[in-house]
């Protein structure tokens, strides 16, 4: 669906539209929401719910909630409600039934981020796998033909190079889950070349070499590339670049958030680009959202996960399949 091979067509939302009508010819997914108690995040719930995204488990005080949703007006009297009594709690039920199976989607409600991401990685009862959790952002970037991946650049500061290796993963896994057989990953730094005194060059060769040994797989590596080599065909040509990659990823690797962080508010408020952002590496996928994202991004933000889900649950049919 997502595949570079589809015409481009030079509409803001375009790719986001794309990908959330493909959702709706799935079933709804089960979706944990935590802390559903204002009207950004409550409006999301149900328009992503009214377009069949997902099925939703509004996990909060049930009257503040239905206070919230009386007000703006909102219309959830055909969701579940789970009653506890403040965001401390509701982000620990939202994650206990994502860890029973009730529930195959996190979301986030009016709560701050922490709260959720802490009840997400605590040990005995969190929804940590063996893999580092890691966020990714997918960008609708209107001068380009095709959605970039950005990761990671909202959780992990400064990743060592075993973090990269799932975060690689976790952004390759991602990808084939949008439809992309074999994502193109571009490690960034600031140049092109591998220079010792610059670590993130040395990680992304040795990044490279684990791709090739089969350490990292379903993707296409290659790095250290710099931003205008991993994104423009002709930046590549110019320095005559020989990559698979160069020029056209589909998956752009900073070397910590900080550089994660700038690149993708570089693409929001400089090009224009919407940012889906969705949390990786736990036993469900993890939807974060901001109270400035358009509705059009949330929505997205949803239907990314919910394919996501939809991997995951073709793949364990697969696994126990005779």
């Amino acid at each position: 669906m997502l595949a570079k091979e589809e015409p481009f067509m030079d509409c803001k939302h375009e790719k986001y539209q794309r990908l959330i009508a493909r959702c709706q010819a799935l079933t709804p997914v089960p979706t944990a929401v935590a802390h559903p108690c204002d009207e950004t995040s409550l409006k999301g719930v149900v328009e992503a719910a009214e377009l069949n995204i997902l099925q939703p488990i509004l996990v909060g005080p049930r009257a503040k909630i239905e206070t919230t949703a009386a007000h703006f007006p909102l219309d959830i009297s055909g969701y579940e409600i789970v009653d506890v009594p403040h965001s401390h709690a509701a982000a620990d039920e939202a994650v206990r039934l994502a860890r029973e199976g009730k529930a195959e989607m996190l979301m986030k409600g009016s709560l701050h981020t922490d709260e959720l991401m802490g009840a997400v990685v605590r040990t005995a009862t969190g929804l940590r796998t063996e893999r580092r959790i890691s966020h990714a952002f997918i960008m609708d970037v209107p001068s380009l033909d095709r959605p970039i991946i950005v990761t990671d650049a909202a959780i992990n500061i400064f990743p060592t190079l075993e973090d990269k290796i799932h975060i690689v993963q976790n952004a390759i896994d991602l990808a084939r889950a949008l439809g992309l057989e074999q994502p193109k990953v571009a490690i960034l730094s600031a140049m092109e070349t591998v220079n010792p005194k610059i670590q993130s060059t040395v990680e992304a060769a040795a990044l490279c070499k684990m791709a090739d040994r089969k350490q990292i797989v379903g993707g296409i590596l290659d790095g250290p590339l710099a931003l205008d080599n991993a994104i423009n065909l002709a930046a590549a040509q110019i320095k005559k670049i020989d990559s698979p990659v160069a020029g056209l990823a589909d998956i752009l690797v900073v070397p910590d958030l900080e550089a994660g962080n700038m690149l993708a508010k570089s693409l929001s408020f400089l090009a224009d680009a919407d940012a889906a952002g969705i949390v990786l590496g736990a036993r469900v996928p993890i939807i974060l959202t901001s109270r400035a994202d358009s509705v059009t991004t949330r929505l997205a933000s949803c239907a990314v996960a919910a394919l996501v889900a939809q991997a995951r649950r073709e793949s364990a049919s697969k696994a126990v399949a005779p």
